[in-house]
């Protein structure tokens, strides 16, 4: 079934912006700054993963890191870069049942502590079986970390800016990039083991101030009525999103939606366990586009590049260190532009033409990459070695518009609340085997294929863009609550439709207020 059809035909936008009050933006009310400066302490969970694969990138660079270990290449090699994804998967089996059980605030916290131990581990390595298992060690803490952070982003943020802030998630994985990336070439004039224990004691910076801070921050209002606890979440709706104004049309819309939405998940969906992820049509639905998804944004040839670029230029005839490590920072600085640019765009252009775009360029570009890639080498043309950095930095613009931006944003959006932790744990272990293969595969063949493996990924793409055409559902002008009509069917029209009728009465409600 194609998203086209679904996504515009028979439900319309159940739209609430009648219910936004327009004097009250981000940038002229003092109790949204303070969400989104809450909001921000969050996204910073995405840099610490950056910030990992620019690193390694980076020390990779380094002579000095590689006379610490010997120098590793091909096996060794991937093992250093995936053990972290393997960390990750351990923590897998506990993260959702941690978010939804002690709450999103305090799974982040314990994520942050974890990592925070093994940032000191990492950089204090006296040899590569220490490295690696602090690199396990941060993998597992983030986990949890992950899991509840995009969640609580966009369960809190206020609804007009919901969608932009949760995109905003995976672009800050740039952030973290380019401070490792101009990390590593800043300390690659040390003349000492501190060139790479620098950059690997950076990286426990946000698990710092998420240690210090998010236990002081709201907690999520969909978790708080989960538990019971209506008045506590109300409070939070109000403050954030009304001035504390608990009657606010908009507040008691949110608080009713989603006291309607939980409640039918507990007398209708009551089989939260992980069976119910493709228990019926609606969630084998989201589970085939989730899981698509997941292994796409590994599996789109950026993998290569992300945790290879050094071999990658050493292939086209760029060897010198210090141009790879300013080329790396550079590319990190050009994602982020476009990742961010993109997560602004999200509501106006809609995830269906980002995703397709996206595809469509990554194919044309990719196949660009492999014809200059294939002239270098067969045929040593110093201009072709140019061209493929060229269209490098192409391809990472295409991969930025859709699959750093929305891979997260959607996943969450389109989970209904009782299966968002669980769902978004299969999402987060999809990409950790991606990756974990990805690490372990892409160093020995590109040094046994060299640019014929760049066809295998053109190849690929054509087909990711055949599968989003004709799976991914449109979802923007939604609530997290009303995105589930578009997957669940009947129940969840009537549900839609009983929510608007407590809409109605609270507009009219609010026409009577002075």
């Amino acid at each position: 079934m194609g998203g086209g059809p679904v996504a515009a035909g028979g439900i319309q936008d159940a739209s609430f912006a009648h219910l936004l009050d327009p004097k009250r933006k981000w940038y002229n009310n003092k109790r949204i700054i303070l969400l989104n400066a809450w909001i921000f302490l969050f996204l910073i969970t995405s840099s610490t993963n950056g910030y990992d694969g620019s690193m390694m990138n980076g020390l990779q660079s380094l002579p000095q890191w590689q006379s610490a270990f010997n120098h590793p290449s091909n096996g060794m090699l991937g093992v250093l870069n995936a053990i972290q994804n393997i960390g990750a998967l351990a923590g897998y089996p506990f993260a959702p049942y941690l978010s939804d059980g002690i709450g999103r605030r305090k799974t982040i916290f314990l994520g942050a502590t974890i990592m925070l131990v093994a940032t000191a581990l990492q950089t204090a390595s006296q040899s590569v079986h220490m490295f690696i298992g602090a690199r396990f060690m941060i993998g597992f803490g983030l986990t949890f970390a992950a899991n509840a952070a995009p969640m609580l982003v966009t369960e809190l943020a206020y609804p007009e800016y919901r969608s932009q802030l949760t995109s905003l998630y995976n672009s800050l994985w740039y952030s973290g990039s380019i401070v490792a990336a101009w990390t590593t070439y800043g300390t690659f004039k040390i003349n000492s083991t501190w060139a790479w224990r620098l950059p690997s004691l950076l990286q426990g910076i946000p698990a710092l101030l998420q240690f210090a801070l998010v236990l002081l921050a709201p907690e999520s209002p969909r978790w708080l009525i989960s538990k019971g606890k209506e008045a506590e979440a109300l409070r939070v709706l109000a403050y954030y999103h009304a001035d504390s104004n608990e009657q606010d049309p908009l507040v008691q819309y949110e608080f009713e939606e989603i006291k309607t939405a939980i409640e039918f998940d507990r007398t209708v969906a009551a089989n939260v366990g992980w069976k119910s992820l493709i228990a019926t049509p609606g969630n084998r639905k989201r589970m085939r586009i989730i899981v698509a998804l997941a292994f796409f944004s590994q599996w789109s040839g950026n993998g290569l590049v992300s945790y290879y670029l050094n071999k990658v230029f050493n292939q086209i005839g760029i060897t010198g260190s210090s141009t790879q490590l300013l080329l790396n920072g550079f590319l990190q600085i050009w994602n982020l532009f476009w990742a961010v640019l993109a997560a602004f765009l999200v509501n106006r252009l809609g995830r269906r033409f980002l995703f397709l775009t996206s595809a469509g360029l990554m194919t044309l570009f990719y196949m660009a990459q492999a014809i200059c890639f294939a002239q270098y080498s067969e045929h040593g043309v110093p201009a072709a070695g140019h061209a493929v950095v060229a269209f490098v930095f192409l391809f990472f613009a295409a991969y930025d518009i859709a699959f750093t931006p929305l891979i997260v944003s959607y996943t969450v959006e389109i989970l209904p609340f009782h299966l968002r932790a669980k769902g978004f744990t299969v999402f987060s272990f999809v990409i950790s085997l991606a990756l974990i293969f990805n690490q372990y595969v892409n160093p020995s063949a590109l040094a046994a294929l060299g640019w014929k493996y760049y066809l295998v990924y053109v190849c690929w793409l054509a087909v990711e863009f055949v599968f989003l055409w004709f799976f991914l559902v449109e979802t923007k002008n939604r609530t997290l609550e009303e995105t589930a009509a578009i997957f669940d069917g009947e129940d969840a029209l009537q549900k839609i439709a009983h929510q608007g009728e407590t809409r109605d009465l609270y507009e009219t409600s609010s026409v009577k207020q002075p």
